[in-house]
This record gives structure tokens, C-alpha cells and sequence, in this order.
């Protein structure tokens, strides 16, 4: 199922890098360019004023009570039946734990389950992040992410725009990620952490991208990701938020923001359907800091069309 309308064709690549990255002999931490909220605020706004201050100020949103039970049961249910049923799945769309062969990624949601690829043009994931973006917006990506009980692992402090920037050519800063948690995401049980306020700092890190470096960086990154004394720096100044909620929550997140998650030894698994919304106007092009594209589950740069955005319960809107 994709509910979508034509979008112009991808722009060429920006010959000007603002965000250099992946360099030779150090790791610099730089001021932001771009904007964090790109919309004036105003009373039709799909998100309410303090929301919008929030996002901007902290690089975040978290969004409680907006689905209903029902609604919420349906995606849990959806998301069970694509991991039991992940044989069906071609083998590039999943990624196990490192030490296993439990299920970690579902790349590609939408093209696997009708019902995801709904909820991603849902009004409110989808409509908030027009907002937030201030225009048309495509999944850039989507995945269904699980984080089992004991065998969790952890996944280390990065920002997904300098990968985004490096290997898939995201020009600026004008993308979004949406988590709906699937289970109650606690303290405990490996939710995600955010350093409030990085997303106006961009880390430029040491090291040169390896030849698919995807493959081995799904599992654990070890190339742009932020050595231990700037995070330490960064935390220490800006502070560390853990998003947690009930089954149903929203967590919107600038596409800069650092973040991370810790293992899960836990017997209370967590999992979530995860989006990553682009603006139009900011297709990706050539890689900035890599030797070729990444594959199109994780980037996508085909026939990737602006959204139309849904309106209604999801329950009543299958098939």
C-alpha cells in the first residue's frame, strides 16, 4: 500500500559540503546552519505552541495518548506477525543481533505491512513532520526495530544526520525521525537517550568511511560516531533525557540530535515502527564523505514519492 502523489526529481549534488565529516586527522564540533523548526507556529498547527518551542529548543517531542487502545493493539499485533513471520522478508531487509540470529531491523515497513505503511502517512506522524519541516515530506526510511529481553544490545551515541550526510549525501538538516513504541518503553528496558540541545551542534568525525560500511555498521557503528570526551564535554553541558511511555507514544527527533541506547538485560522486551521523514526539497544526492550510495533500504533515492497525508482511525482503514 503506498498512498502517495508524484514528487519532483532528486536535485544534483550540492557542491558545497556544510557539514564536512569522516575527516583525516581530527574530530571538530561545529555550529548548526540550518534551521531546528523550520515553521512559524500558528494556531492550526497540527502540534501546540510549548510542543513546538520544546522541539526546537530541545531537538525532540514526545507525544503521549495519541492513538487509541485499539489503534495501539493493531500495531502490536502487526508487529508481532512480521517478526514471527520474518521468513517472507528478504534477507537485506534484516538485520539480527550481533550474537544471535534474533530479529534486530525490519527495513522497509512500509513496502512489508499495509497497516505501516498507512501509519506513516498518518496525519500524526506524518502532518506533524510537514509542519515541523515546513514542506511536502518521503520516507527517506522505515524500519520495525526490536530490542528483546536479556539480549538486547546496546547502540552507541551518534547523530544520524552526519551518516546521512557522509554515506546517503542528505544535504541540510531538514529531516525528522518519528518512533511509535510498540511496547511500554521504560527506564529499564533500553529506551532511547537524547543529549537535549546537540541537535545545534553538528560533530564532525575522525576516519574514512570503509566500502560498505553498512554492513557492519547496523549491527555496531564504530565510523561516525563521536569519540568519548565530546560526548562527555556535550553531556556535562547540555544535560541527558531518556524518552519513555506506554505503548502508543510518539517520539519526534531532529534528524541532528545525539542519541543512543543502552543494552536491554531486562525480561521486558521494547520494540517500535520507525520513520524517517525528508523534506522534498532536500532529496539526497551523492554521498559527501563516502565511496558510493548506500542500497536503497536504507536511503531511499528511486521512485520515493511526497506523502499524502491520511486522515482517520487506523483500525478503519486497513487493506
Amino acid at each position: 500500500m503506498n498512498i502517495a502523489r508524484p514528487m519532483a526529481e532528486p536535485a544534483e549534488a550540492t557542491a558545497a559540503d556544510l557539514y564536512p565529516t569522516r575527516l583525516p586527522d581530527r574530530e571538530m564540533v561545529m555550529h548548526r546552519t540550518d534551521p531546528v523548526l523550520w515553521s512559524d507556529w500558528t494556531p492550526d498547527a497540527p502540534i501546540s505552541r510549548d510542543e513546538a518551542e520544546h522541539y526546537r529548543d530541545n531537538g525532540y517531542l514526545v507525544r503521549r495518548d495519541v492513538f487509541s487502545q485499539d489503534e495501539v493493539r493493531l500495531l502490536m499485533r502487526a508487529s508481532q506477525e512480521l517478526r514471527e513471520d520474518h521468513g517472507r522478508i528478504r534477507a537485506e531487509d534484516l538485520v539480527t543481533e550481533p550474537d544471535s540470529d534474533a530479529v534486530r531491523t525490519i527495513f522497509r515497513l512500509d513496502q512489508h505491512s499495509d497497516l505501516f505503511a498507512r501509519l506513516a502517512a498518518d496525519e500524526r506522524l506524518a502532518g506533524v513532520a510537514q509542519f515541523l519541516l515546513d514542506d511536502a515530506v518521503y520516507l527517506h526510511q522505515s524500519r520495525l526495530n526490536y530490542k528483546p529481553g536479556f539480549t538486547g544490545k546496546e547502540f552507541y551515541w551518534h547523530s544520524d544526520f552526519e551518516t546521512w550526510h557522509a554515506e546517503d549525501g542528505m544535504p541540510h538538516m531538514r529531516a525528522v525521525s518519528a518512533s511509535v513504541l510498540l511496547t511500554d518503553n521504560g527506564s529499564q528496558n533500553g529506551p532511547l537517550m537524547l543529549v537535549p540541545g546537540s541537535q545545534n551542534r553538528f560533530v564532525a568525525c575522525r576516519g574514512t568511511t570503509p566500502e560498505d560500511n553498512h554492513r557492519s555498521s547496523l549491527k555496531k557503528q564504530e565510523i561516525g560516531v563521536p569519540q568519548p570526551e565530546t560526548i562527555d564535554a556535550l553531556v556535562r553541558e547540555l544535560g541527558l533525557d531518556v524518552a519513555t511511555g506506554p505503548a502508543g507514544t510518539i517520539l519526534f527527533f531532529d534528524c541532528n540530535t545525539l542519541h543512543a541506547s543502552n543494552g536491554n538485560i531486562t525480561p521486558f522486551p521494547r520494540s517500535n515502527a520507525f520513520y524517517v521523514f525528508n523534506a522534498v526539497s532536500n532529496r539526497v544526492a551523492d554521498p559527501f564523505a563516502a565511496p558510493r550510495k548506500r542500497p536503497a533500504y536504507l536511503a531511499d533515492r528511486g521512485d520515493a514519492r511526497a506523502i499524502d497525508v491520511q486522515r482517520g482511525d487506523l483500525t478503519r482503514a486497513r487493506g
